[in-house]
């Protein structure tokens, strides 16, 4: 009798070690979690510790000065909020043409802070909402990651997450875009689809389209979720992985997430009427038939049901052809066939280049270079196949999904290089599912051959344990009786459960011997297995260096605040702050205030000024009217500005100091977008043999135009040569002088210089000598007696 009490001992202890290892292993996760939180936010903060606490780049800018008109005027102030500092002479309204949900969001932080008297400024909270946001993106990470693959990838794709530099680019403190909270809403939606794929639950399914509603109020990046959802539900139905399950997931949010959709104001009857959105609603119609033929195969006849089968895919395809033929008779008015422009150029990359000059002019709009990848992403790239290959044993409907999100984010980071903050997730993910495999597999094969740690004695017995339990569950279920009452089947359960206890069953026995020589089949060599996971460590070690100095050196430093190191030490170039305090000091507060779209949103945010153009790029013809301005010759230039009653242009030149990005080097782009609105702007006027030039073999036309004069006027005076240290060469044309506009600032490096445009003296004073000539001549004409008739009048 000894042995079945050991053996009737061993099933509560074993139940007992299972409840401790997944209480411990709960809580454990929690610390970990809240760990990878704080790490997330921390290294986000480089750019505040290095420099200070201001916020970065152009769209920001406007953002911020969003949230600020939120914070002081109220949400009805802002839904009906007509901007009329931007885009002069039209305006904006700006609740109608802004994704809300970022402005939203801080916004309520703010008030929130607020309200529990803690009294932060709105900037302050614009400048941490991306790190702490950042932080939910890893957690949410986690719980998807857990719903392919378990805790264990989840943690690991969690962190890998925290680090990755594709996401810090976007969200390093004082980054406040609208990417900040969209990749977190992404995430998220994403979590909650696989979690009512895998439970097939409405309150999830619920959950999912307020997840999309606030996705959609984030970032015009939406689009992305209302199609990859519907091609894997697509996916599914193809491959005979239908289930409730999936028509749970997929039918509310279509209905749902459309409804709310439609109420964010930039969107409104967009969600149902352009092409992006109308593969879900072909999607939504397939698997309705495809439903529907599920639910009469159990209920008539096979014969019936071939009959019924037939009609209903009739009755089908008719419908969908007929939805095919009313959303082909929607957008054949359209040009671009109801597409935008932006997805136009993610499904043709060529197509921005040859119709819409003003999206292939977007530096972030560009393809990526293959070290991008390196730079972005790192040693994730290496471990993505890995996890996809993971993703495959075995193949569930998650998995499936994040396949196909790992292979269409690789598409589209491959088309525009801002895509690969999409990638960047998809990445982690792969490679978090990889990396965890791979240590299950490593630390199994160590523990499973070191002496001492485990006998196989002891792993036999565990693994007969393990599969007795197995076993007592599944006897459990097949015992349980169709009939309401409760103390019958409580009774028979703990009577199997003895039984079972005290005589194990033969087959878990051998199911269980049979699984310990498996393992030990598949087990690795010892060294082969620590050296693999010293390798993995190392590679871990080397992302987490790599991720630290992109955090700290390379996406940390603010555009608005530049720096370089040399010989001398660390200098810093603060002329774009410098010029728009002039401006904002030294100007009259309606004066307006021309330049290149780029410089439009940091205008109107730091120096308060009226812009013509900015960088919202709604009105081509507009920003076309700039561009020809700074392409035309001085005259021309000063009538076209004059005429949209610009008293200052300012301009960015990097000549002096060695700054790339500035007007000079953007200025064919300029050319092209008015070429493409004004025909007589032609851009094989301003090349020399098929090259743009600005030494002395540039053409008359580039040496004439307004932009090089702006940019280099006076420029000799600084070395005497004019030398250019962007192009790396001595200008063509060094001594000029300005007609018709007066300079009236210069920033301490030349980075930024400010014109006004001259009043119309040269037109008084020549119809004042026209007058004195005329008065001259009619007393000539009086003493000789003839009278000269003016031919003009």
């Amino acid at each position: 009798m000894a042995a079945p009490e050991a053996s009737t001992a061993a099933v509560p202890t074993l139940y007992t070690n299972n409840t401790l290892r997944n209480a411990f292993g709960g809580v454990l996760s929690f610390f970990i979690l809240l760990l990878i939180g704080v790490l997330a936010f921390s290294i986000r903060l480089f750019s505040v510790i290095k420099y200070e606490s201001v916020i970065h780049e152009f769209d920001p800018y406007f953002n911020y000065r969003v949230t600020q008109f939120l914070t002081k005027k109220g949400i009805y102030e802002f839904w009906n909020w007509f901007d009329d500092r931007t885009w002069y002479p039209l305006g904006r309204v700006i609740g109608g043409t802004v994704y809300p949900g970022l402005t939203l969001t801080a916004g309520t932080i703010w008030w929130l802070l607020n309200s529990l008297n803690i009294p932060l400024s709105v900037e302050t909270v614009c400048v941490f909402t991306a790190p702490i946001f950042s932080a939910f993106a890893s957690w949410a990470t986690y719980l998807l990651t857990k719903e392919v693959k378990g805790a264990g990838a989840g943690l690991t794709s969690a962190v890998l997450l925290a680090m990755v530099p594709s996401y810090i680019s976007r969200s390093v403190a004082g980054s406040y875009d609208n990417e900040a909270v969209a990749i977190f809403a992404l995430i998220f939606t994403f979590y909650l689809y696989l979690k009512t794929l895998n439970t097939g639950s409405l309150f999830y399914a619920t959950l999912n389209s307020l997840a999309y509603f606030y996705m959609v109020c984030s970032w015009g990046g939406y689009t992305f979720i209302i199609n990859l959802i519907p091609m894997h539900v697509l996916l599914c139905i193809v491959t005979g992985r239908y289930s409730s399950r999936l028509y749970i997931a997929y039918a509310p949010l279509v209905v749902l997430g459309t409804l709310l959709a439609a109420l964010v104001p930039v969107v409104g009857f967009n969600a149902v009427m352009t092409s992006e959105h109308f593969a879900s609603f072909l999607v939504f119609i397939i698997i309705h038939v495809v439903a529907f033929v599920y639910y009469i195969k159990g209920i008539l006849s096979p014969k019936m049901f071939k009959v019924a089968v037939t009609l209903v895919v009739t009755v089908g395809l008719a419908v969908c052809c007929a939805v095919i033929a009313v959303l082909i008779a929607l957008v054949a008015s359209s040009p671009t066939k109801g597409w935008s422009g932006r997805s136009l150029s993610l499904l043709d990359p060529t197509y921005a280049s040859k119709y819409i000059p003003i999206i292939a002019s977007v530096s972030e709009h560009q393809p990526p270079t293959w070290p991008s990848y390196f730079m972005d992403i790192n040693v994730l790239a290496f471990l993505v196949p890995a996890g996809i290959i993971a993703c495959f044993l075995p193949l569930s409907d998650a998995s499936s999904f994040v396949v196909l999100y790992i292979a269409t984010s690789v598409y589209f980071s491959g088309v525009m290089v801002r895509l690969m903050l999409v990638l960047a997730p998809a990445a982690c993910i792969t490679s978090g599912i990889a990396l965890s495999e791979a240590f299950d597999v490593l630390t199994g094969s160590i523990k499973f051959q070191l002496p001492g740690v485990t006998s196989n004695a002891e792993v036999d017995a565990g693994e007969t344990s393990s599969d007795t339990s197995e076993a007592q569950t599944d006897e459990v279920k097949a015992e349980k009786p169709d009939d309401t009452s409760k103390n019958r089947p409580l009774k028979k359960s703990k009577k199997k459960e003895r039984e079972l206890a005290e005589n194990p069953p033969a087959k878990a026995t051998a199911k269980a011997k049979a699984k310990a020589e498996k393992k030990r089949l598949l087990a690795l060599p010892l060294e082969a297995s620590v050296i693999s996971l010293l390798l993995l460590v190392v590679l871990g070690a080397f992302y987490v260096v790599h991720s630290v100095w992109a955090a700290a050196e390379a996406y940390s430093a603010p555009s608005i605040v530049l720096t370089t190191r040399s010989r001398d030490g660390l200098h810093v170039f603060d002329d774009f702050r410098e010029a728009y305090a002039w401006l904002s000091h030294n100007t009259d507060v309606n004066d307006k205030v021309a330049s290149w779209w780029d410089y439009g949103y940091q205008t109107t945010a730091m120096a308060n000024r009226t812009v013509i153009v900015d960088n919202n790029t709604w009105n081509n013809t507009h920003i076309a009217t700039v561009g020809t301005a700074m392409s035309s010759p001085e005259r021309a230039a000063w009538e076209i500005f004059h005429s949209l009653d610009v008293k200052y242009v300012l301009v960015v030149f990097g000549g002096l100091i060695g700054y790339p990005s500035d007007d000079i080097n953007k200025f064919l782009w300029m050319v092209r977008i008015g070429g493409g609105v004004f025909p007589h702007i032609k851009e094989p006027d301003y090349l020399r043999d098929g090259q743009y030039r600005i030494d002395s073999q540039a053409t008359p036309t580039v040496l004439n135009c307004l932009m090089y004069k702006l940019s280099y006027y006076r420029f000799v005076e600084t070395d005497g040569k004019a030398y250019d240290r962007v192009r790396r060469t001595e200008i063509g044309k060094k001594y000029f002088k300005l007609t018709h506009f007066e300079e009236v600032f210069t920033t301490h490096h030349w980075m930024v210089r400010i014109y006004k445009l001259k009043p119309l003296k040269n037109r008084i004073r020549g119809k004042a000598k026209k007058s004195k000539l005329k008065t001259s001549s009619t007393s000539s004409s009086k003493r000789s007696g003839t009278k000269k008739k003016n031919p003009w009048q």
